[in-house]
C-alpha cells in the first residue's frame, strides 16, 4: 500500500484538526499531478467518461429542469462591491437598425455575489497551478494553461446535493458553520446516495435563504462551508467537481495561515474546478418533494481563451 492510499484509508474523523502544515502534506499526498498526464488541463474532470454522461442522462424521469445560478445582482451590498453592469446601448426608442435591442454586459464574477465556474488556473501555490505548470502561464493575454476553455464542451454528469439544512433540521447554516467529514457521512445515510467517481457535489448551507431574512453580510469574511479536513474524503470519492452557494471553504477557514484551504487542496492539488455563488433554494425544494437527491448536471462556461473562469448558469433535470 502506497503512503497516498494508505492515508486515503485513515479515519477521516482523525483529520479534522487540521493546521499549516497538514495542509502543506496533503498538497503532495491528494495530488493528482500527472494522473492523467503531464500536459493535462481538465483535471478531475477526465473522471467524467462518456459512460458517466449516459448514467447521468438515464437519471432523467420527469424531465423538469431547475437551474442552480443567482439571479444576477446589479445593487452594490456587503456581498457585492462589484454588481453586474448592463448598458443599454439600444432600446425601443433607439433601436439598431431601427428593429433590435443591443445592450452590453460587464462583470468580475470571481468573488462572493456572481454564479460562476472556477478554472483551474484560478489560483497559486508556492508559484505552480494543477499539474506543476508555472503561475507564470497566466499573463496580459490571459493564461495558456489550465484556461476555462479546456471545458468548452461542457459538463454532463450525475449531480448530487448535499444539504445541509434539511440535514440538521434547520433553515440555513449560520455563518462560520463548518462541514465536517462525519457531516458529509451522515448525508449520505440521510439521502441514501453515496457519492462516486465523476460526480459533481453541490454544497448548500443556505446561504441565500440567510440572506432573504438577515440581508447582505460579508461572506468572504464568515460563511458556512467545508472544512479543510474534507479534502481528503472528496479525493477518495474521485469527485469531477464540487459546487457551493458560498465559496466552498468555511470562513473563517479554521486554519491559521491558510485562507482558503479547500481552494487549494481542490484547484491547485487534486485538479478539481469549483461552482462557486450557486443558488441552491429551488433545487433544495425540488429535491425535498422529490426525495431524491441526485440529477442530470449539466452546465456550459463560455469558451473564452485564457479565461480563468466563467459565469454560466447551471441547470438539473429530474
Amino acid at each position: 500500500m502506497t503512503r497516498r492510499s494508505l492515508f486515503l484509508s485513515l479515519p477521516l474523523l482523525a483529520q479534522e484538526k487540521v493546521d499549516k502544515a497538514t495542509v502543506d502534506r496533503w498538497m503532495k499526498e491528494l495530488s493528482n499531478w500527472g494522473r492523467w498526464g503531464k500536459d493535462d488541463q481538465m483535471g478531475t474532470v477526465n473522471l467524467i467518461t462518456a459512460a458517466k454522461r449516459k448514467q447521468a442522462v438515464a437519471l432523467v424521469r420527469e424531465g423538469v429542469s431547475v437551474s442552480l445560478s443567482r439571479d444576477t445582482e446589479k445593487e452594490k451590498a456587503e456581498d457585492n462591491q462589484r454588481p453586474f453592469t448592463q448598458e443599454m446601448n439600444n432600446t425601443g426608442l433607439n433601436p439598431a437598425g431601427g428593429q433590435f435591442s443591443v445592450d452590453t454586459y460587464s462583470v468580475l464574477y470571481h468573488g462572493v455575489a456572481h454564479t460562476h465556474m472556477d478554472s483551474l488556473c484560478h489560483m497559486f501555490f508556492e508559484g505552480k497551478m494543477y499539474n506543476g505548470f508555472s503561475q507564470e502561464e497566466v499573463g496580459a493575454e490571459g493564461a495558456k494553461k489550465l484556461a476555462i476553455n479546456a471545458f468548452k464542451s461542457g459538463i454532463l454528469t450525475r449531480g448530487i446535493l448535499l444539504d445541509f439544512p434539511v440535514l440538521k433540521g434547520v433553515p440555513y447554516l449560520e455563518p462560520g458553520t463548518a462541514i465536517y467529514p462525519s457531516d458529509l457521512d451522515a448525508w449520505e445515510k440521510r439521502a441514501g446516495v453515496r457519492v462516486g467517481a465523476g460526480d459533481v457535489v453541490f454544497v448548500r448551507t443556505g446561504r441565500w435563504a440567510r440572506r432573504a431574512v438577515e440581508g447582505p453580510w460579508n461572506v468572504g469574511l464568515r460563511s458556512a462551508g467545508l472544512h479543510a479536513s474534507c479534502a481528503a474524503w472528496l479525493r477518495k470519492r474521485d469527485v469531477a467537481m464540487v459546487g457551493s452557494d458560498a465559496g466552498t471553504d468555511v470562513m473563517p477557514s479554521r486554519v491559521e495561515g491558510v485562507r482558503q484551504p479547500m481552494h487549494q487542496l481542490l484547484l491547485v492539488a487534486m485538479g478539481t474546478p469549483l461552482f462557486d455563488n450557486c443558488d441552491l433554494e429551488a433545487v433544495s425544494a425540488a429535491a425535498v418533494s422529490r426525495k431524491r437527491w441526485e440529477f442530470m448536471l449539466s452546465a456550459a462556461p463560455i469558451s473564452v481563451k485564457g479565461g480563468t473562469g466563467s459565469p454560466l448558469n447551471p441547470i438539473a433535470t429530474f
